[in-house]
């Protein structure tokens, strides 16, 4: 990693953290280059760097000084405070790093980012893939794993291609991921759902439905589930797989928050399969930035031939750039010094969301509304409001308040009955210093 990169990283630390205060000066050029032994041309690199993004800003003749933000300067503009969007916080994107790494795969790879590449992916990033999926027991062969255009084109593929069990009828959860469910009733795929609540889903139900309306395979989030944030236990898993082997029916296993798994024993229902019967993804758009496009699909043997077929068809293949990018951002280190640095962040926001919850809760009237506490949450959680509450009043009041918040109703497949009135909280956009007063506002407009 460049010096100036770990210079500019350190700086940015330190006036998140507050050591370096609004409006202050930091020490000069000479002093930092002393202070990290480099030369005062890596250090000027490294504070333009964070002047570009508005971390800093000069003043000829006098020094850097940390910008005064945005609340600070405007004291009457009121903070929105946006508890809906799941996206991660783009103060927290690795720009530069990533910056680094795409000029480095264009110096490396430029005889080949710029023609065709393989529909299974850029063969140097699936050698580095298959070593990362291995710490999260994802043990799998290079020939298993492919390369997408995110996690949705994977589920686009998954969705379309024919299964040799020859079935056809997809099981999704609900309520559950509002994209998959918006493509499947789009391109009117055959869809049932099944409920899940905090306690998990029915499964005995989940075999009925296995056993009786030939379903081809069961998309599942086990890890965090969105928009619940509830997690499978390894009991759970297990059953699943079990009751997919008996009735021949395949597990679509979206493990998007892998990365921010705090239970090292939290394994996902691939480890426990014979590879024939779960198909394994996860994605890089929590934990980098959505705009990386880039998803992971590890597929069993026998769906290997169509699976490369149709994606061909669809798009060739994915961002050689992107790939080459990634490929140097996990090999060099950053991604693991990254995902760490997204890790506290996020633990110290949910933390604080608990905190406010629990606390909030005592005073009021919970005749309103429900709220189950969930342990080891990464982004988000939920509250469960009464039938006579209507949310979309709710999600109308706050707004006039500037809090955003957003109900499940598209979280949920037009066919099914049993849905719940929820409001969706994500903590991914909001900073901790907000979130107390945030969620003490959110429960005073539901009565």
């Amino acid at each position: 990693m460049y010096k100036y990169l770990t210079l500019l990283n350190e700086i940015e630390n330190l006036v998140k953290s507050g050591i370096y205060k609004q409006g202050e000066k930091i020490p000069s050029i000479r002093s930092l280059s002393a202070s990290y032994n480099c030369n005062k041309s890596t250090v000027i690199r490294a504070l333009t760097e964070l002047e570009r993004k508005h971390v800093l800003y000069s003043l000829p003749k006098s020094g850097y000084y940390v910008v005064t933000s945005k609340n600070e300067l405007n004291q009457w503009e009121k903070t929105v405070l946006n508890f809906s969007s799941s996206a991660p916080d783009s103060m927290v994107f690795p720009y530069l790093d990533f910056q680094h790494c795409i000029n480095q795969a264009i110096d490396i790879y430029k005889n080949d980012l710029f023609i065709y590449g393989t529909p299974r992916g850029l063969p140097s990033l699936i050698d580095v893939v298959q070593k990362q999926l291995t710490n999260y027991q994802v043990f799998a062969k290079k020939e298993n794993i492919f390369i997408t255009s995110g996690i949705q084109q994977a589920l686009s593929i998954l969705a379309s291609i024919p299964f040799p069990n020859n079935k056809k009828v997809i099981l999704i959860e609900q309520p559950g991921y509002h994209l998959f469910i918006e493509s499947l009733q789009t391109l009117k795929v055959p869809v049932i759902g099944i409920k899940r609540t905090s306690q998990g889903i029915d499964l005995e139900e989940l075999e009925m439905l296995f056993r009786e309306e030939n379903i081809n395979f069961f998309y599942t989030m086990p890890r965090y589930h969105n928009p619940l944030g509830t997690s499978y236990s390894q009991k759970e898993k297990k059953r699943i797989l079990e009751l997919a082997q008996k009735y021949n029916v395949f597990v679509v296993e979206d493990d998007y928050l892998a990365d921010f798994e705090k239970n090292s024993k939290a394994d996902p229902i691939y480890s426990y399969d014979n590879f024939t019967h779960v198909i394994y993804l996860k994605s890089y758009s929590k934990i980098i930035f959505p705009g990386l496009r880039i998803g992971i699909a590890v597929i069993p043997e026998k769906l290997i031939e169509a699976f490369s077929q149709y994606k061909r068809i669809l798009d060739i293949d994915s961002s050689m750039l992107s790939q080459a990018a990634l490929e140097i951002y996990i090999k060099n280190g950053m991604f693991e010094r990254h995902k760490e640095k997204m890790k506290a962040t996020y633990y110290s926001r949910a933390n604080c969301l608990i905190s406010a919850l629990e606390k909030n809760l005592k005073m009021c009237n919970q005749a309103f509304f429900q709220y189950t506490p969930i342990k080891n949450i990464a982004f988000h959680t939920y509250i469960q409001l009464n039938e006579q509450i209507s949310c979309e009043q709710v999600i109308q009041r706050l707004k006039r308040k500037s809090i955003i918040v957003d109900g499940t109703t598209n979280n949920y497949l037009r066919s099914f009955h049993e849905k719940d009135s929820i409001l969706k909280l994500n903590i991914s956009n909001v900073e901790e210093e907000y979130i107390e007063d945030g969620i003490s506002q959110i429960l005073k407009q539901i009565f």
